[in-house]
Order: structure tokens, then C-alpha cells, then sequence
């Protein structure tokens, strides 16, 4: 079952598609609320979604698939071939800071490169939806039962704010428009392995990243137990899981972000975004 939010910034309405590939309104079977981490357990509970009215037409955009998020927690250097790339030693434990739900935006939106910025980034990752509240999870299984789902995220960031500012890589991490979602969140039974998916991003065409989660340093699971000894997870929070190799960061020669570039991102099974890219 796919889970999205439709329509114009601030006024999206949640759908649903199931087998038939069909998009319903769900507004219905949610009392007419929006799809949030309130009604996220309604949502995933859902077993008749036939039975609600279909979209009028094509989706006229997709918004993150999840208004109101509690909060994004990320994982850097998780993949080995990226954190090789960067000339940083493989972590023995999970890195883990936070982005600000207000960076996210909708997958096809404007990203907005930051005021004096000269290195911003791009990052594929794999987002993981929270579904049910973890916490002190014991092993893998329970991991995976708290799971709802999974999403497209791009993790911008700017390297010179992230690394060269002092202090914390949230200043990097959390410029605005900084953390496009979606264009769906796809239920956890429809991802049977969530270390088998292929994770690939272009600029202006040209293919930057195409690697695949069996290089997570630190497996979806095992970062979600992990997670939960040190911060409640709730449900509708977002865990960005780390990216592959091919970022700016890592090659002198591959150029970074400017006005006027255009982003394309994708996940096997996920969707796909396409972001341009402007002035903030």
C-alpha cells in the first residue's frame, strides 16, 4: 500500500493506492483529518481501501507524505563506499544528528541553495517511517514490527556550514527546503528486504550516486533498535538512513550545486523526485 499527500503547499489531502495501483482519497476514512502521526495507525490498519472515492485525475502534486512530522533523525557516514570516498574511518557506532521538520518539503519542490552558500550537496537516502513507539527494543524482530514504512529523502546539505563553521553538522543540515520527501511512503510489508533496494541520483542528467542499501554500514533495523536506547521513537517520526557514494564532498572534480541545476532522486519500488534548484 502506497500513502501520499496530494495538492498545493499547505492545502494536500491525504490518498492511498493499493494493488490496483489506483488512487483513493483517504480523508474519508480518516474522518476527514490529514494524514499525520495521529492518524498514521488508522492509515496503516486500513484493509477496504477499495471502497473509498478515486482521485479525480492525476495527482497534481505530491507533498511529503506526512504532515506534521515529530522528528527526522539521521545517520551520516553509513555506507562504507561513502564514508571511503570522504577519507573517513568506518564508524564504530551509529553517527546520528537531527534535522528540523521544517526543512521538509514536497519531492518535485524548489530547493533553495542558503545566502553565501558555495558548497551545497545532494544525498539519496533511504527514509524510514516510524509506525509504532519504540523504545529499549531488544533485538532486530521488534525493530522491524515498529517499522511503517519507507520514503524517498534527499538530505541536502552544506558541506562549508556542516564542516567548516565549528561546532555541530546541524548547521549544514537544516537550511530551509533541505530535506525533499516522498512522493509516497510505501507500507514495510511491501519492502521485504529493506537491504536489497537500489538508491540512485542524477544532476542535470548526468548519473551522481547508484549504489544500494546491502552497503549500509548499520542495517535499517539495527539503526532503529539503536536508536531507541538513546530517544523515543514515536509514531511519524523520520529516520534518514545515510547515502551512498558519488556526493560533491567526494571528488574534487564533480561540481556543487548551483542555480538553475536540476536534481532527479529515486529508491526501487519508491518513486521517484525532481527538484530544481534556486536562490534563497
Amino acid at each position: 500500500m502506497k500513502l501520499a499527500r496530494i495538492g498545493a503547499p499547505g492545502a494536500e489531502r491525504p490518498v492511498v493506492s493499493g494493488a490496483d495501483g489506483t488512487w483513493r482519497e483517504l480523508a474519508p476514512l480518516l474522518g476527514g483529518a490529514d494524514l499525520t502521526p495521529a492518524t498514521l495507525p488508522t492509515a496503516l490498519a486500513a484493509t477496504d481501501t477499495d471502497a473509498l472515492p478515486e482521485v479525480t485525475g492525476a495527482p497534481e502534486r505530491f507533498g511529503p507524505p506526512l504532515a506534521a512530522i515529530g522528528k527526522i533523525v539521521c545517520i551520516g557516514l553509513n555506507y562504507r563506499q561513502h564514508a571511503a570516498e570522504t577519507g573517513a574511518e568506518v564508524p564504530g557506532e551509529p553517527i546520528v544528528f537531527l534535522k528540523t521538520p521544517d526543512t521538509v518539503v514536497g519531492p518535485d519542490d524548489e530547493v533553495l541553495i542558503p545566502r553565501a552558500s558555495v558548497r551545497t550537496d545532494y544525498e539519496v537516502e533511504l527514509a524510514v517511517v516510524i509506525g509504532r513507539e519504540a523504545r529499549y527494543l531488544p533485538d532486530a524482530a521488534s525493530a522491524a514490527a515498529c517499522v511503517a514504512g519507507y520514503a524517498v529523502s534527499n538530505d541536502v546539505s552544506e558541506r562549508e556550514f556542516q564542516l567548516e563553521r565549528g561546532g555541530q553538522w546541524d548547521k549544514g543540515k537544516n537550511c530551509e527546503t533541505f530535506n525533499p520527501l516522498g512522493p509516497w511512503l510505501l507500507t514495510a510489508d511491501e519492502v521485504p528486504d529493506p537491504q536489497a533496494l537500489g538508491l540512485r541520483l542524477w544532476v542535470n542528467g548526468e548519473l551522481r550516486q547508484d549504489g544500494g542499501t546491502h552497503d549500509m554500514i548499520f542495517g535499517v533495523h539495527e539503526i532503529v533498535r539503536y536508536l531507541s536506547h538513546f530517544m523515543t521513537l514515536r509514531p511519524g517520526d523520520v529516520i534518514n538512513t545515510g547515502t551512498p557514494a558519488g556526493v560533491a564532498l567526494g571528488s574534487p572534480d564533480t561540481p556543487y550545486l548551483r542555480p538553475g541545476d536540476v536534481m532527479e532522486v529515486e529508491i526501487d519500488g519508491l518513486g521517484r523526485q525532481r527538484q530544481t534548484l534556486g536562490k534563497a
